[in-house]
């Protein structure tokens, strides 16, 4: 692997060696709002003014143990939790609050490529199930009725292996990111988890972290990202009633920069934000759908609102992955890249499945003629890394053509 020149100069330790994109004076369309981040865009002045107003009038930092508190979080706070969605009547803004520590968080963690640095540390009371990944996972003729009946009688199948008095809770994310891409499960799937994490008393933890905030009822909710619109580096976790009455009544506590957050949250409900992302999504499914979802290597399409995913595949009938050392997503990264699209590739796998997908989630603010701009790029990146591998099928076809004929006169020869 060669390292970049600036990269090994560079005193700031970049996550990859490889090749790093400088500034160079050419326009870049961000559809990936970096790791599904910079919701707002780039710069939201609003937003800079509250933050510079808060470091000069409010106090800054207010430890969560002391017997005081900031205005700024009372805020942000009473903004996401006001009508108490889905009984969630607490928050606390941490990275790590649900599951206490960053270790704890890998441990739950399908992300097998992370995973694997730090198999010494890892915990051995986590166990896993199947992701509910129909495209893939579905049997032939299967519903998705008779999916969510396999599924989570998987997962009531390990909970009575483990012992329903030992099992604390289910951890999972409502749309996958970046190792699956944008990975809704099946309608139903969701109710049908509740329902028995309720019968057998374990808490349903949901990780909204990069799909943002839904409606499925959890006992625990881990949100970040657009809460802070990549302005600050702020995530939160929000509790059910029940979960504080629990905590309240027991250790009495928990042990452990709204400002900015509260401005974009502000942004996001003044300029009916959330209602555009579903208007503006139904728009990017239609290009997506239309557009890229007739190229000879695009396997599937998924996803919702502004977050979606393009899967690729050798044999779009068989579903057959790229060779892991192909790293075909990576190449229309870098193809879109060069063309002036910045969007992002798969980070990684998660137990058995490479998923060769890219991820299209632009910033809440898009425009129509954006999105038609990003998916004329993208499709001409994909057109262009795929040259090489149709080539390679059209020549091994013409191969089999020639076979079978040789074959034809050999037998007619014999006969």
């Amino acid at each position: 692997m060669t390292i970049d020149e600036f990269i090994s100069s560079s005193h700031i330790l970049h996550r990859s060696f490889s090749e790093l994109i400088r500034e160079n004076g050419k326009t870049v369309i961000d559809a990936s709002c970096g790791p599904s981040v910079s919701c707002l865009g780039r710069s939201q002045p609003e937003i800079f003014d509250a933050i510079n107003a808060h470091l000069r009038n409010d106090i800054a930092y207010v430890y969560s143990s002391s017997p005081y508190t900031n205005g700024a979080t009372e805020e942000l706070a009473e903004m996401l939790l006001a009508y108490k969605p889905d009984g969630l009547s607490k928050a606390i803004f941490a990275t790590d609050a649900a599951l206490k520590n960053t270790i704890g968080a890998l441990c739950v963690s399908g992300h097998a490529s992370r995973r694997e640095f730090y198999q010494d540390l890892m915990s051995a009371n986590v166990s896993f199930v199947d992701p509910c990944y129909a495209y893939r996972m579905k049997d032939q003729d299967e519903s998705d009725q008779a999916i969510v009946e396999r599924l989570s009688r998987q997962f009531e199948d390990e909970i009575l292996r483990v012992g329903p008095d030992r099992v604390a809770g289910f951890i999972a994310e409502t749309v996958s990111g970046t190792t699956l891409g944008c990975l809704p499960a099946v309608s139903g799937y969701f109710k049908a988890i509740r329902e028995i994490c309720a019968r057998y008393d374990v808490l349903l933890i949901l990780d909204e972290i990069i799909c943002g905030m839904g409606k499925t009822g959890p006992d625990i909710q881990t949100i970040g990202k657009a809460l802070g619109a990549g302005f600050v580096p702020l995530y939160g976790v929000l509790l059910h009633e029940k979960v504080f009455q629990a905590l309240s009544s027991g250790s009495g506590g928990l042990a452990h920069a709204c400002t900015a957050a509260i401005a974009a949250q502000k942004i996001i409900k003044r300029d009916n934000l959330i209602e555009r992302c579903a208007y503006m999504g139904q728009k990017l499914e239609t290009l997506l759908r239309k557009e890229i979802g007739l190229l000879p290597l695009v396997g599937d399409i998924r996803g919702r609102g502004l977050f979606w995913a393009v899967e690729f595949v050798l044999d779009k009938k068989a579903k057959t992955l790229f060779p892991g050392q192909v790293k075909f997503c990576s190449q229309v990264v870098k193809k879109s890249l060069d063309m002036g699209l910045n969007i992002l590739g798969n980070l990684g796998h998660t137990g058995k499945y490479q998923v060769d997908h890219i991820l299209v989630c632009p910033p809440y603010t898009v425009t129509g003629s954006e999105l038609g701009d990003i998916i004329s790029l993208l499709k001409i990146a994909i057109i262009e890394t795929s040259r090489p591998f149709l080539a390679e099928q059209d020549n091994f076809q013409v191969i089999a053509i020639a076979a079978r004929k040789r074959f034809a006169i050999w037998f007619q020869a014999i006969v």
